[in-house]
């Protein structure tokens, strides 16, 4: 296996073609019980980095800023240029409010990230949603100021519509500030077209279209629809569904029931798998970094090393155009209905 390295949409920033997630990084979700703690976090990075894995993905918030620490204690003593780090602002660490995307709200908390991550600048800070009552112009008019300043090299977006996406685009070249780099939605088979999750579950069927015109790249977030496109829950034949210990599942109420047209891709990703001898994993991870026309970098997340392994592995699949539009016609979208995957 030897990784690939790509451009970042129209920019000149290179990175892995698969990015780390770390928002299991010191999060809990049960009191005093980290998902990820910090020696699993360190040997984590170290199995994406054996891999070629460059590009690591993180956020002020998940796990209450201890993601970014872990990160940065990791990061210590290796040669910061190798390594390509995003992070996120809107929800906030400091001060009375609990989200905001003011020029006060992102100083502050660009402040703290890079403390945490122990380095001067960040390769990529994304807008993580839309904020009503900050003015756009004022974020983004803040964001350039951080590339002008040296704190960040590119401005992402996530969970931004498309709408909302041209109107950034927009105000950054009419004002002839740094552009939107890449965007962050959530994206998978199962799902067949990009969606955002807050403020509200909005399907986005424009979204690929509107990322190749602009040069955005497309870095989507669960590309293995929280598990389910592994092939881990089974459905019997009764209609119950076998939920596996330790999955989203089994911790998360928002996530289940899954819908027919949910069942009906994944059997289509499992006879793919089953014609190329990889795993229904594979076959899903690498049917998101297909999205045709645009660069799209998934963002996977892992607990465990063997995950790693499995996710890396993926460099070594390859679909036909046959077996990718058998796929996506499996999960072709149908309706306006509520999304039930919402972490």
């Amino acid at each position: 296996m030897f990784m690939e390295y790509v451009n970042l949409g129209n920019s000149g920033l290179e990175v892995s073609r698969l990015c780390l997630g770390t928002w299991m990084f010191g999060t809990e979700f049960k009191k005093g019980e980290e998902v990820v703690g910090r020696e699993g976090a360190h040997r984590l990075l170290d199995a994406a980095w054996s891999k070629g894995i460059n590009f690591f993905d993180t956020a002020n918030n998940y796990g209450n800023g201890r993601s970014e620490r872990y990160i940065g204690a990791w990061l210590a003593g290796k040669e910061r240029e190798d390594f390509v780090i995003a992070s996120k602002v809107y929800n906030t660490t400091r001060g009375r409010q609990p989200t905001g995307l003011s020029r006060k709200i992102i100083r502050a908390e660009i402040a703290g990230t890079l403390e945490r991550l122990g380095t001067d600048y960040l390769d990529i800070y994304y807008i993580h949603g839309w904020h009503v009552t900050s003015p756009l112009e004022e974020t983004l008019s803040t964001m350039n100021d951080l590339v002008r300043d040296g704190l960040v090299h590119y401005i992402g977006v996530s969970n931004f519509s498309s709408a909302q996406l041209v109107k950034s685009a927009w105000i950054c070249e009419k004002r002839g500030w740094a552009p939107i780099t890449v965007i962050q939605p959530r994206y998978n088979a199962a799902d067949h077209v990009p969606y955002t999750v807050d403020p509200s579950e909005q399907a986005l069927p424009d979204l690929i279209e509107i990322c190749r015109n602009l040069g955005v790249a497309f870095c989507p977030y669960a590309p293995l629809a929280g598990g389910f496109l592994t092939g881990k829950y089974e459905r019997q034949a009764d209609g119950r569904v076998t939920i596996p210990g330790a999955s989203r599942a089994e911790s998360s109420q928002r996530y289940g029931p899954f819908p027919e047209r949910w069942w009906q891709v994944l059997d289509a990703v499992k006879e793919v798998a089953s014609e190329t001898g990889a795993s229904p994993a594979q076959i899903a991870m690498r049917w998101a970094m297909m999205t045709p026309g645009i660069t799209s970098v998934p963002i996977f997340g892992a607990r465990l090393l063997e995950q790693i392994d499995q996710n890396a592995a993926v460099l070594d699949v390859f679909l036909t155009p046959e077996q990718y539009e058998r796929i996506a016609g499996a999960g072709r979208y149908r309706e306006q209905s509520p999304y039930i995957y919402t972490e």
